[in-house]
This record gives C-alpha cells, structure tokens and sequence, in this order.
C-alpha cells in the first residue's frame, strides 16, 4: 500500500480515470470535485498526495493548495492546470505545490510523477 492519495477535479470523469489508475498502482484513493471539499477531506484524511485541478467552481485549486499548505505543509500536491498560464504556475510552486502538469497530460507522465513524488518523500 503506497498511502493515501487525494484526486480533486469538478470532471467526474477525470476523477473516475485517475482513481481508477491509483487503486491500480496501489493507493487508497479519495476524491473531492471542488476546493472547498478538498480542504474538508484533507483536515480528516490527512493524504500524502494531492492531485488538485486548477479551475474548478467555489474555489479553484490555488486557494485550496495555499490553504491546505498552510496547515499540512508536508503534503504533497500536483497541480493540474489547462492554461499553461506561467503566472499560475509561478504562484502555485511558490505556495508550496511540488509540482505542475499541463493538460491534457500523458497518464502515465502523471503516474510517473506520483511515483517519483512518494519515492522522494520516503527516502
């Protein structure tokens, strides 16, 4: 068992596919379609992986990432932005998210990414 992983995406078929390839790779998995519900899960769940979308409705991936920083700043989170906009990028690393990918992405880029991530943090 690799841990827990958090999928956070308002496409429910986004969440479907990522949650489907992480319980195959071995994680626990949980989902949360929007930021506020994010923060929610993470206050109870505690993951050590975030997979947060960046646009979605009631707050977007950045707020939730800073707010979720602000108390668990061990986590960590892969952002998943459509833009490609840099200033969003720039702002997200510089609140603490580990990484930036760009869709739509490779899958297994994305896995990769995740593996790589929680090899880091363990050793």
């Amino acid at each position: 068992m690799k841990g827990h992983i958090l999928i956070v995406d308002d496409q429910k078929g986004v969440r479907r596919l990522l949650e489907e390839l992480f319980k195959k790779e071995g994680w626990q998995v949980h989902v949360a379609s929007d930021g506020k519900e994010a923060i929610e899960q993470v206050d109870a769940l505690k993951p050590d992986m975030i997979l947060m979308d960046m646009k979605m409705p009631n707050m977007n991936g950045l707020e939730a990432s800073q707010k979720i920083l602000e108390k668990h700043g061990d986590i960590n989170i892969i952002m998943m932005t459509a833009y490609g906009e840099m200033e969003i990028v720039k702002k997200a690393l510089d609140a603490g998210v580990k990484k930036c990918i760009t869709k739509p992405f490779d899958i297994m880029d994305l896995r990769n990414m995740v593996n790589q991530l929680a090899f880091d943090q363990v050793s």
